[in-house]
């Protein structure tokens, strides 16, 4: 069953000829588009159907992306945002980040690597290019109970080696000799003892305390 998107984008051109892109895809189809994001909560009040994965522009009127990627965390956290916008500065792809959304694209993204990341983000459940990457790294501030003394086994360490990779977590799996669901109750047990949320934020960890070489 392909996985459905619905393009939250005020540019009515660029919304739909997106969604002729996608509709190509293999695993992935367009079930509508919304103007902004009062427009996309209009259609859930009015029984749209709510999708798996929604690709937000940031700079629309009346609800722009900030505002509509934070409503959904708080509403609909299951669904997936992805950020899709010509802003790729580093204030926008954090406040984005912070407020909710699992990856970020710019719109001058190749077909093929958006079809790429949108399958990494249903697998994984995020994904950030290498560009972008480099913005979270340099600009998240860990919390400082992060950095206290925390009881880490072997295997989460082991785990933490692997978070600055690219590798999937079925990927990561496989070098562990383990299942997928014991890699995500590593990745769920870190995430609790270090008080963080994301892979990206393991990463960081991992990077700041010698778990891993960048």
């Amino acid at each position: 069953m392909k996985k459905t998107i619905v393009i939250v984008d005020d540019h009515l051109l660029i919304a739909k000829a997106l969604e002729g892109i996608i509709d190509n895809f293999e695993h992935f189809q367009v079930i509508y588009v919304a103007e902004n994001g009062q427009d996309l909560i209009d259609k859930f009040n009015s029984n749209h159907e709510i999708p798996d994965i929604i690709l937000m522009d940031i700079s629309m009127p009346i609800m722009d992306g900030f505002e509509s990627v934070l409503w959904l965390k708080n509403n609909h956290p299951a669904i997936k945002v992805m950020a899709l916008s010509m802003q790729g500065d580093d204030n926008s792809v954090i406040k984005m980040i912070k407020n909710g959304a699992k990856g970020y694209l710019l719109k001058n993204t190749h077909p093929r690597d958006l079809e790429n990341a949108l399958i990494r983000l249903k697998d994984d459940g995020f994904f950030y290019p290498e560009w972008a990457s480099k913005i979270i790294f340099s600009n998240i501030n860990s919390d400082p109970g992060a950095e206290k003394a925390v009881r880490i086994s072997d295997r989460e360490k082991e785990f933490l080696t692997y978070t600055v990779t690219e590798l999937s977590y079925k990927e990561i799996a496989e070098k562990m000799c383990c299942s997928p669901r014991t890699v995500e109750s590593y990745r769920d047990q870190l995430c609790e003892k270090l008080g963080l949320k994301t892979r990206v934020g393991l990463a960081v960890f991992a990077l700041k305390n010698g778990f891993a070489e960048s």
